[in-house]
């Protein structure tokens, strides 16, 4: 229950919070005062029940699941704008200025060819052609004003009741919101970290979710699953020096893929001669370097072999293939071979992590967020993580041992 209104009437009939409260009856704008003004204070709260936890050894501190999922915000997606979506509402104005300008045109000189009553009802009509018309001015104006605003602030969209809001993908529908993340201790499904962002992919949140998880669970080391759209080689390098042993599946994307040929994971990369092996038993060699996100990529080929090769038809549409390969890019080797040491961990992690995700959207029906900003709805998160937590911990500890364990 978050509803401030329904807060207040639970302290004049819930007998439990009548007790907790001792008595007291804060009306509805005393509570979201209260919420809206401690909210950096719900974190540390959220932090200091993890550290009883681990004093009470509910984390087994070996393996952690992140993931995220995307939260409404208070923002209709009528009221969210993208690049594209704002070109193309400029576009449609500008055709129906011109459209109403051609039949102002086309009025007014019927006007001046009629007469008697038919004159009085041709102007009632051009009259409201011309309210019509400003007002496309007006929404034109605004468009382009959201348009500049954009490249202003160099935002990809724009969210007209919440600012900080985003529009996200969630399954078969695009909601604005944001995107909250978790990482979960395997051994009681307990969260150990969390936050809100409204970064609209996962791609580039594994490391800053997953090393103050680390951190609050006072490990030198630990493993950590999340699913292909946290996949980035520098995150998962970023983790890797930081004492976390990433699991993260590799998606198979690019053109190859999507046109059915040899994929790059069917390229076994040899470090002694620096080459690749293609299906055919064929060595691909470096000829030339570029950068990607300031990172070396190196390309391998051996176009001699591929002119005669009996299988090119099914590894390439051009007279030879190409494979590249980052220079850092053993950190995917080392991943790849825990991965196939432990393939039941990406099955742990979708039972690990996906449960909290279900109390707290379904028991808990916080589908969508009550406030607006990204700092309140950070401040939002926090007591439904900890209390997801806490009624999993009641489940687990006896009451007489957390009260004891409480410092004084």
């Amino acid at each position: 229950m978050r509803s401030s209104r329904r807060l207040e009437a639970e302290t004049h009939r819930n007998i439990e919070v009548i007790w907790l409260l001792r008595h007291l009856k804060p009306d509805f704008k005393t509570i979201a005062d209260f919420r809206r003004d401690n909210r950096n204070a719900f974190r540390q709260v959220f932090r200091q029940f993890v550290l009883l936890c681990r004093q009470l050894d509910l984390f087994g501190r070996e393996l952690l699941a992140v993931d995220g999922t995307p939260i409404k915000a208070v923002n209709n997606k009528d009221r969210n704008f993208t690049r594209a979506s704002l070109t193309q509402f400029i576009k449609a104005a500008d055709a129906k200025l011109e459209d109403y300008l051609q039949r102002l045109d086309k009025s007014d000189a019927t006007e001046s060819a009629t007469g008697g009553s038919r004159v009085k009802n041709l102007a009632e009509r051009i009259a409201a052609i011309r309210q019509r018309r400003e007002r496309y001015k007006d929404m034109l104006k605004r468009y382009k004003d959201m348009l500049t605003e954009l490249d202003q602030t160099g935002e990809s969209q724009i969210s007209l009741t919440d600012p900080d809001s985003r529009a996200m993908a969630a399954h078969t529908h695009v909601a604005v919101g944001y995107n909250v993340q978790i990482a979960v201790d395997a051994k009681h499904k307990l969260i150990v970290e969390q936050q809100v962002t409204n970064q609209v992919v996962d791609m580039g949140l594994l490391a800053q979710t997953a090393e103050p998880a680390k951190e609050v669970l006072g490990v030198e080391r630990i493993a950590v699953v999340a699913d292909r759209g946290y996949f980035k080689i520098e995150d998962i390098e970023a983790c890797e020096k930081a004492g976390i042993d990433p699991y993260v599946p590799r998606p198979q994307r690019g053109p190859s893929v999507r046109a059915g040929l040899f994929r790059k994971d069917e390229f076994r990369y040899d470090p002694t001669s620096d080459s690749f092996l293609c299906p055919a038993g064929q060595h691909l060699h470096p000829y030339s370097s570029s950068l990607l996100r300031g990172l070396k990529k190196i390309n391998y080929r051996n176009s001699q072999v591929c002119r005669d090769c009996a299988v090119r038809s099914q590894c390439t549409g051009n007279q030879f293939r190409c494979v590249s390969r980052l220079e850092n890019e053993a950190v995917l080797d080392r991943m790849q071979a825990r991965i196939a040491q432990r393939p039941d961990i990406l099955d742990q992690r979708r039972e690990t992590v996906e449960h909290p995700f279900g109390s707290i959207k379904q028991w808990m029906n916080h589908g969508a967020f009550l406030m607006r900003g990204l700092e309140k709805v950070r401040g939002e998160f926090s007591p439904t993580a900890l209390a997801d937590n806490l009624r999993r911990v009641l489940n687990i500890v006896e009451l007489p041992k957390l009260i004891a364990a409480l410092p004084a």
